[in-house]
């Protein structure tokens, strides 16, 4: 009998950063024309990003759904959604559950966010008992400063060592961090629950974010293991597009991109 290709019911988003410096509008649109089954908001300083108004009629208009909200919280994303993580927390929660989506995508506090870093654990585990909407702790990078790795993450960049049912493997991030993606993914094993597909080379402290297939990261061996496993969650193509030459080349590396990710969600067996 020949091989039956397995396919996982695990959809695939585009994160609405993919196309900056478009916008969250310009997203939704190559989302649709792309064939992309969702995507995932990154909320930062597009005013559209951060209305979920606005959000809603974009994926009534273009037929897209939001399968997932990434919360504000990078450095510069502070101010956004003003200045209480928790704050941004619940309100992302809030979103996904109005717009339908499954997942917000959290990073581990920064050391400086003291009372925040100290209650994180407890406080995300109170607010799963609240909601379906499941809460992602995304893998960091530590920086490099004068030959030394600083941490500016608490209580650490890496989540997979602690007690989080579900965390968001970034393959741009273990680029960066010297990590080996397949050794966590295996770690991780039914608690990898979202992934950003991107790629990188490693260059120290640069989170590239490359067409998957164009660094140095196991992005193919990953989607296979996950089709293996029946995975039933995201995949999220957040690369990095912004010194695109043009929009066609915007267009062309988006769609390289998904091809790539459904090309290799699928194995014989």
């Amino acid at each position: 009998m020949a091989d039956v290709i397995r396919v996982p019911n695990a959809k695939i988003a585009l994160s609405t950063a993919s196309v900056y410096p478009e916008r969250t509008p310009d997203a939704f649109e190559l989302a649709a024309r792309l064939g992309y089954d969702g995507v995932e908001i990154m909320v930062g300083a597009d005013p559209v990003s951060q209305d979920i108004d606005v959000i809603e009629r974009l994926s009534d208009h273009y037929q897209v759904p939001v399968l997932a909200i990434h919360a504000p919280c990078l450095l510069v994303t502070q101010r956004v959604w003003g200045r209480d993580p928790w704050a941004k927390l619940v309100k992302a929660q809030k979103a996904a559950e109005r717009l339908g989506a499954q997942t917000v995508v959290v990073h581990p506090p920064f050391r400086w966010q003291r009372d925040y870093a100290r209650d994180f654990e407890t406080g995300l585990a109170r607010m799963r008992d609240e909601t379906d909407v499941i809460f992602a702790v995304e893998n960091m990078f530590p920086l490099k400063a004068r030959g030394n790795d600083v941490v500016p993450y608490s209580p650490d960049w890496n989540p997979v060592d602690y007690d989080f049912p579900h965390v968001t493997l970034d393959l741009s991030h273990t680029a960066v961090s010297g990590s080996d993606a397949m050794e966590m993914a295996t770690k991780l094993g039914d608690r990898l629950a979202h992934l950003h597909l991107a790629d990188g080379l490693g260059v120290s402290n640069k989170d590239e974010h490359l067409v998957p297939g164009r660094g140095n990261q196991p992005c193919a061996p990953i989607l296979e293991r996950l089709a293996r496993s029946d995975f039933e969650g995201l995949v999220v193509l957040e690369i990095n597009t912004r010194k695109a030459a043009s929009r066609s080349e915007r267009i062309d590396d988006l769609a390289e991109a998904l091809a790539f990710a459904r090309l290799f969600l699928a194995v014989r067996g």
